[in-house]
C-alpha cells in the first residue's frame, strides 16, 4: 500500500516517483497540513522506504493548500491535556517521533528540496529549515509563533539555528513575527524565491537537475556535509579530505574526470 494511505480512508501523505524523483505531499489542507501524530508516522515511514530506494536520487516535499504546514496539531495535543498524566506521555512521544522526522530528513542520502507555497509555523518552519533546499512562493511566510501561547518553539529552534544565522532565529523565536520569503532568502533560510504558479515545476524541475548527477557523489557529498558543519576546523577538513579520497576512489570520479577532459557527457554507473 502506498505510504501515507490508510485503506478506505483520504491520504494524509501522497507519495509520488517520477523517474529519480520521490515527491511527499501533505494532503490535510483542513488541518493547515498540522502534523499530526498519523502525518509523523506516514512521513517517518516514506523518509525510511526512501533511503532504502537506489532508483530515488531526489526527493521533494511540497503541500496542498494555501498553508504549508502549521505544525503540530494542537487540537489533537489539546484532547490529551485531561490525560491522567496530563498528557505526559503522549506529548513525549509526539515530541520524539517529531524529532526523528527532522533528523530523517539530513540523514537521509538523497538530497530534500521544500517547495513551501504559503505559511510555515512552528514545527512546518522546523520542516522547511530541516530541509537541503528550499524554493518558496512569493507569497510565503515564515513564523515561530509558539511564545504567544506559552509554548516557546524549542524543537523548531534546532533546525532554525542550523538554517540561518543565530541572532535571526533568536529574533523569530522571541517575537513570533511571521517573516516574508524575501527576509527568508536573505537571512539563509530560503534559496530561491518563484511565482506561485511556477513553484512545482521548479521544484521538480530542480530535483530531477540533482538526481541527474552521480547518486554516489551526491549522496558522499551531502553526508559529509552534515557531518562536517558541526566540527572544529582542523577536524572537519579531516572528514571532508578522507571523503574527497574516497569519492577520488569510486568509477563516477574516473568516468566524471574522464569526461571532462574528453568533453563528452559522463555516463554515471553510481558506484
Amino acid at each position: 500500500m502506498p505510504d501515507g494511505i490508510a485503506a478506505g480512508a483520504t491520504p494524509i501523505l501522497i507519495r509520488e516517483d517520477h523517474g529519480a524523483v520521490a515527491t511527499l505531499t501533505l494532503n490535510r489542507p483542513g488541518a493547515r497540513n498540522g502534523l499530526s501524530m498519523d502525518l509523523l508516522e506516514s512521513l517517518q515511514e516514506a523518509l525510511r522506504s526512501i533511503a532504502a530506494n537506489a532508483v530515488i536520487r531526489c526527493v521533494v516535499i511540497q503541500a496542498e493548500g494555501s498553508v504549508f504546514c502549521a505544525g503540530h496539531d494542537l487540537k489533537e495535543i489539546t484532547t490529551h491535556f485531561a490525560d491522567p498524566d496530563g498528557g505526559y506521555a503522549f506529548f513525549a512521544d509526539a515530541m520524539a517521533r517529531c524529532a526523528a522526522v527532522m533528523q530523517a530528513i539530513p540523514a537521509l542520502p538523497q538530497p530534500v528540496v521544500a517547495a513551501v507555497q504559503g505559511m510555515a509555523t512552528a514545527a512546518g518552519c522546523q520542516l522547511v529549515a530541516a530541509c537541503d533546499l528550499v524554493l518558496a512562493s512569493d507569497t510565503a511566510r515564515f513564523c515561530t509563533p509558539g511564545v504567544e501561547i506559552g509554548l516557546f518553539c524549542s524543537t523548531p529552534a534546532v533546525a532554525l539555528s542550523r538554517a540561518v544565522p543565530r541572532k535571526a532565529a533568536m529574533e523569530m523565536l522571541l517575537t513570533a513575527e511571521p517573516i516574508d520569503a524575501a527576509e527568508a532568502r536573505r537571512i539563509g533560510l530560503v534559496n530561491r524565491i518563484l511565482p506561485a504558479d511556477r513553484l512545482r515545476a521548479e521544484a521538480a524541475a530542480l530535483a530531477s537537475h540533482i538526481a541527474g548527477r552521480s547518486a554516489l557523489a551526491v549522496q558522499l557529498g551531502k553526508r559529509t556535509f552534515h557531518r562536517q558543519a558541526g566540527l572544529p576546523l582542523a577536524e572537519a577538513y579531516e572528514v571532508a579530505a578522507a571523503a574527497m579520497v574516497e569519492n577520488l576512489l569510486a568509477e563516477d570520479a574516473a568516468e566524471g574526470i574522464g569526461a571532462f577532459v574528453a568533453k563528452r557527457r559522463p555516463e554515471w554507473r553510481h558506484r
